[in-house]
């Protein structure tokens, strides 16, 4: 599928590029990508390089915080049995762990409760309220859950639980009646940044623990691993609090990460490597994942609680071995329902993917919803149905379409849903499936223009050859963590010549030799081996979309080009970038 190139447009010749760029010492084109990132003065430049706790702000301005806090302390005080209960995600899991081990060392009488996906269902129920009751709580704190469990909410508070609430999902048009309830997305909460993970609103909770019980902040640093972890699997925007979040979290891992972490990490075959955003996305969510949706999530919460090493290696291995039955179910599952697109869907015209069956699995389908994007880039909803009618539904999107509020206009048909703008999850009757696709097919039609249908690669400023050198690198290098609304910076380099014939290297990688006035660079575009026969031989020109790496091969390093994208010199068409898209 062709790729819509977002042309930054005359960004370079904003003011405030020049300004940025003079006052730092920055290459203009360095600046350009601040200025295209929002951060649009020296001073958001200086602290955008520099993530530091300092720039964390006061959990206090949460509007609930304090009763939170009084119902936590008091507890803590008296004794009384507190509840954690969370989602089998990764960023529920975390949220778990997190509050678990703070509560627990600073005394507190605690435990956990995750539901297992197939017979629990998601979020907090009758049942699991009643399981927490008979183990003796009188404090329930539900972490990424509970923002819409109306009922459940109200009945746990009829059984004589106190309910404090740390979620980050959408609030529906009523609210439970909670002791209190933390989530930045309340229509008239104050706190200013609203895009937390729920395991950052639950490091939130802790900090102002820290502050009312004066334990010392240094408790927190112990579990920042659990705050990375959680928000990068998450997929939340890595700017603001949680890009300081993240980037303190990554040094704790790289440094010296928790007992579990580091199980996991081994494991994973990422011990003795650089440990970044990408690694945790690809390498330990799916592990932590794999438990939570093929059974229990309680064995990742041990996991990342145990602070015994041969415990924690052999969890870690059970988290090893269910990934990768995961993996076979995943594959399975994605064949039919590849096979099954065709079938229900009219490819010409509908803009939506809405797949319904029998007996898949309940905990893979929003992995393979994500996997059908990949190739159709239009928002999909996978739904698997029981032997009793019941289905139940993972749906996901693609950049600037609301799938959130897409199943919200059909909430009539629905059982029950919930989630964000980008991934949600439904329940519906059977029967109720074809109205829904006719539903979505309608919806989608008229908010999604062909060219929303067409993956789009963002240019960040487009530059010469001559401005790539170890210095440039190293100023790209600073904007890490790269991950949502903080993407790897791109770079537009046009007439390039093809030194040396392009070739297909390890399994469907492109190589090139690239130069322009004298200045060469290798060139490599993982998985874009498929390029290769619409290039023209070498000695003709190309422009050429890419991002600036080091390389490192026995020892020696040298700057790389990664290519994202390549075309014919001057024939691919450039669209404006939209920022209501990347600002989501």
């Amino acid at each position: 599928m062709d790729l819509l190139w977002e042309h930054p447009g005359d960004l370079q010749q904003d003011p405030r590029v020049a300004h940025v760029a003079r006052t730092l010492n920055l290459p203009p084109a360095i600046a350009a990508v601040l200025v295209g990132n929002g951060v649009a003065s020296p001073e958001a430049a200086e602290a955008f390089f520099n993530p530091d706790a300092d720039q964390l702000l006061d959990p206090a301005r949460f509007r609930d915080m304090e009763k939170a806090v009084d119902c936590l302390t008091e507890a803590l005080i008296s004794r009384r049995r507190i509840a954690v209960y969370g989602d089998y995600d990764v960023d529920g899991v975390t949220s778990v762990a997190l509050l678990y081990l703070f509560l627990k060392d600073v005394g507190g009488d605690v435990f956990t409760h995750i539901p297992v996906r197939n017979s629990e269902g998601y979020g907090l129920s009758v049942e699991g309220v009643e399981s927490i009751r008979a183990r003796g709580a009188s404090v329930l704190v539900t972490v990424d859950t509970g923002i819409t469990a109306l009922e459940e909410v109200a009945y746990a508070r009829d059984a004589g639980l106190e309910v404090v609430i740390c979620d980050h999902h959408q609030p529906g048009n009523m609210l439970p009646v909670a002791t209190a309830i933390l989530n930045p997305k309340l229509l008239d909460e104050p706190y200013p940044f609203k895009e937390l993970a729920a395991v950052g609103v639950t490091y939130k909770l802790c900090q102002a623990l820290v502050n009312r019980l004066g334990v010392g902040d240094s408790l927190l640093e112990r579990y920042l691993d659990l705050v990375a972890i959680g928000s990068a699997a998450d997929i939340v925007p890595l700017v603001g609090e949680n890009r300081v979040l993240v980037s303190r979290g990554l040094r704790k891992i790289n440094r010296d990460p928790m007992v579990g972490v580091g199980a996991l990490l081994h494991v994973a075959g990422l011990l003795r490597r650089d440990v970044d955003v990408s690694s945790i996305v690809f390498g330990l969510a799916p592990r932590i994942n794999a438990v939570g949706r093929l059974g229990s999530a309680d064995r990742a919460v041990n996991l990342l609680c145990t602070r015994n090493r041969e415990n924690a290696i052999r969890i870690a291995q059970v988290l090893e071995d269910e990934n990768c039955q995961r993996k076979t179910i995943d594959h399975d599952t994605l064949e039919e329902a590849m096979a099954e697109v065709p079938r229900v869907c009219d490819l010409e015209h509908d803009r939506v993917i809405v797949l319904a069956r029998e007996g898949w699995h309940s905990g893979v389908i929003g992995i393979v919803a994500s996997r059908i994007i990949e190739r159709y880039h239009r928002p999909t909803v996978m739904i698997t149905i029981d032997e009793d009618g019941m289905g139940k539904g993972s749906a996901r999107s693609i950049p600037g379409f609301d799938i959130y509020s897409a199943l919200h206009s059909s909430a009539d048909l629905l059982v029950q849903f919930g989630g964000h703008k980008y991934a949600a999850g439904l329940t519906i009757r059977a029967e109720k499936v074809p109205e829904l696709r006719e539903r979505l097919r309608h919806w989608c039609g008229s908010r999604l223009e062909s060219d929303d249908l067409r993956p789009r690669l963002r240019i960040d400023a487009e530059i010469h050859l001559r401005a790539v050198n170890r210095g440039f690198l190293e100023h790209v290098q600073r904007f890490a963590p790269f991950g949502s609304r903080n993407q790897q910076p791109h770079f537009l380099t046009r007439d390039v010549h093809l030194v040396v014939g392009p070739r297909v290297v390890g399994s469907g990688h492109l190589m090139l030799r690239v130069e322009q006035e004298g200045i060469e660079f290798d060139a490599i575009g993982y998985g874009l081996g498929h390029l290769l026969p619409s290039l023209e031989p070498a000695g003709r020109s190309v422009d050429l979309v890419y991002a600036v790496m080091e390389n490192s091969w026995r020892g020696a390093c040298c700057i790389q080009l990664q290519i994202k994208d390549v075309s014919h010199a001057g024939r691919r068409r450039l669209v404006a970038r939209d920022p209501g898209r990347e600002n989501d």
